[in-house]
């Protein structure tokens, strides 16, 4: 079953440019991903780090964009709304990037986690996406 964009946008809380950046940065992370697991392009525990970089730029460009949207919105007089968006961008944005951290870190071998642990912010944000999926219809 394939969503469509309106349902998308609703369900994760997400715009259309912030699901542009995060499919760009996707793509990137693909290449250099290929690029690592190919030819050892990047050798050590760093490379890790530079294949996963563009996933954490894009998390640093939704944050900013999430801060602009607030600040508009609070100018406009739409306090409540304002609000709640935020906190929820804010919890999404902080939730996957736990995620990819401690992937890179277990990754890099800088620690070792279980899977189980470095999987619970992404079941946490599934759980928090049904809850707020449910509220909308």
């Amino acid at each position: 079953m394939i969503f469509s964009l309106y349902e998308l946008v609703h369900w994760l809380g997400l715009t259309i440019f912030e699901i542009w950046i995060n499919l760009v940065s996707l793509t990137i992370f693909t290449v250099l991903l290929a690029l690592k697991l190919d030819d050892n392009y990047f050798s050590g525990s760093s490379g890790v780090w530079i294949v996963f970089s563009p996933l954490f730029v894009a998390d640093g460009l939704n944050t900013y964009f999430c801060a602009i949207i607030f600040i508009r919105m609070h100018m406009e007089g739409m306090m409540k709304a304002a609000i709640l968006r935020a906190v929820w961008s804010l919890v999404f944005l902080l939730l996957v990037f736990v995620f990819k951290y401690l992937l890179c870190k277990k990754l890099s071998g800088q620690s070792s986690p279980e899977y189980s642990e470095v999987l619970s912010p992404v079941f946490i944000l599934l759980q928090l996406i049904a809850v707020r999926a449910c509220q909308l219809h």
